[in-house]
C-alpha cells in the first residue's frame, strides 16, 4: 500500500468500514457476499477509491478501502450504502424476500475508522518531537547521509 499523488498531493488514506444489515438479520449468504464484493469494488472505482480488502458474514460486511483527499467520507458512505443495496434487491429480489417485506438492506448505522501504518502513539510521539532540538539533530543526520549517499560528479 503505497503513497498516491495527485497534481498538489501525496497522500495514503485507508478506512475500515463496517455495513450491517437492516435488523441484524442473516440474509448475506456466498453468492451475495461475492456480488458485494465485485459490486463495491466497481462503485468505489467511480469515486476515484479502491476496495483493499473485503470479507463479510451472514449479518454484515468489512472493507479495507483507499480513498483520496477530495472524498467526503459521510457522502462516500451513504453512495456506498444506497448504490449497493438497491442492486443487491433488484438482483436477489427472491433470496431477500425471506427476510424483509420492505425495500430493506442496510442498517442505517455504520462504522468508519482510519487506519495507518504506524500506531496513534508513534505518530503522537514523532509530532511532540517536531521543533525540538532532537528532532533538528536526526533531520541534520538524515541529510548528511543522503549527502554521502550521493555519486559524485
Amino acid at each position: 500500500m503505497y503513497n498516491k499523488s495527485s497534481s498538489h498531493a501525496v497522500f495514503k488514506l485507508h478506512l475500515h468500514i463496517v455495513f450491517v444489515m437492516k435488523y441484524r438479520k442473516k440474509a448475506l449468504n456466498e453468492a451475495l457476499l461475492n456480488y458485494l464484493h465485485s459490486a463495491f469494488a466497481e462503485i468505489l472505482a467511480g469515486w476515484d477509491c479502491e476496495l483493499l480488502e473485503f470479507g463479510g458474514e451472514a449479518d454484515h460486511i468489512h472493507m479495507l478501502i483507499a480513498i483520496t483527499p477530495t472524498v467526503a467520507i459521510s457522502n462516500l458512505i451513504m453512495n456506498l450504502k444506497s448504490a449497493s443495496a438497491k442492486r443487491c434487491r433488484n438482483r436477489f429480489a427472491e433470496h431477500l424476500a425471506q427476510f424483509y417485506w420492505k425495500p430493506l438492506f442496510w442498517s442505517r448505522a455504520y462504522y468508519v475508522s482510519t487506519v495507518g501504518g504506524a500506531s496513534l502513539e508513534v505518530v503522537k510521539a514523532y509530532v511532540e518531537k517536531q521543533g525540538t532540538e532532537e528532532h533538528a539533530l536526526k533531520a541534520k543526520a538524515k541529510d548528511q547521509a543522503k549527502e554521502k549517499a550521493k555519486p559524485s560528479a
